[in-house]
């Protein structure tokens, strides 16, 4: 949104005395001075006009580690979810980036920062996902070729882009994905006639867990967040 047009729409003022306040240097912007009624101002812009805050926002970025059992949602009334897991003063307002099953545990992102979040789940970024799969079937080595070329879901008529699977043993592997379908890793080992017995997130884009242990939180720093692309 424009400047000018944020602060008519937040104060009495009329569009003209709008421009006149910017002109006559009454309003600032995050601290700063500024007199360009064409400003683009997000909704994580302070707004001040005459010292009066009209918007203050934080953007909020949060990785949690998903233990199993734990919805990712933010209301369940079978389930704990996501924002169980943080405390009431920070969970407000926040939405997931991006989903996990229940039963699947690791990295999941929060936010209150929609275009942020729909940067990170959109396809057409290609923020890589890694995850750690235990089969219950030996990985069959063309495996690797299979996911690569990428697999084709009839019930969607689409094909996943190309996955990197890297076998640690006979029912072990990392797999690189880089969009998120429903159910798309157990699907895929569908396809290659095995079954996924465990799922965990390890990795999205550079943010990994490391040591943050299960249920637990870190909060990141604007330049953390925007790292991702």
């Amino acid at each position: 949104m424009r400047l000018d047009r944020f602060i008519q729409r937040h104060t009495p003022h009329s569009k003209q005395t709008c421009k006149l306040i910017l002109a006559a240097q009454r309003v600032q912007v995050n601290g700063e001075l500024c007199t360009e009624a064409r400003l683009a101002i997000s909704e994580f812009c302070e707004i001040c006009v005459d010292g009066q805050i009209l918007q203050s926002r934080q953007a909020v970025y949060i990785m949690l580690h998903k233990p199993a059992g734990v919805v990712s949602s933010t209301v369940h009334h079978q389930h704990p979810t996501v924002l169980d897991c943080l405390p009431e003063s920070l969970a407000e307002n926040l939405h997931l980036a991006g989903r996990l099953d229940l039963k699947t545990t690791g990295l999941v992102l929060l936010t209150n920062d929609g275009q942020w979040s729909r940067r990170v789940t959109q396809p057409n970024e290609k923020v890589a996902k890694l995850y750690r799969v235990t089969t219950r079937e030996p990985i069959a080595a063309q495996a690797q070729a299979v996911f690569a070329a990428g697999v084709y879901f009839a019930n969607e008529d689409a094909t996943t882009l190309p996955a990197e699977l890297q076998i640690i043993d006979r029912h072990n592997a990392w797999l690189t994905l880089h969009e998120g379908r429903h159910h798309q890793v157990k699907r895929m080992f569908a396809t290659i006639g095995n079954e996924v017995l465990s799922l965990h997130r390890e990795r999205v884009g550079n943010l990994s867990l490391g040591d943050l242990a299960p249920g637990s939180f870190c909060e990141l720093s604007s330049e953390q967040a925007m790292g991702l692309f």
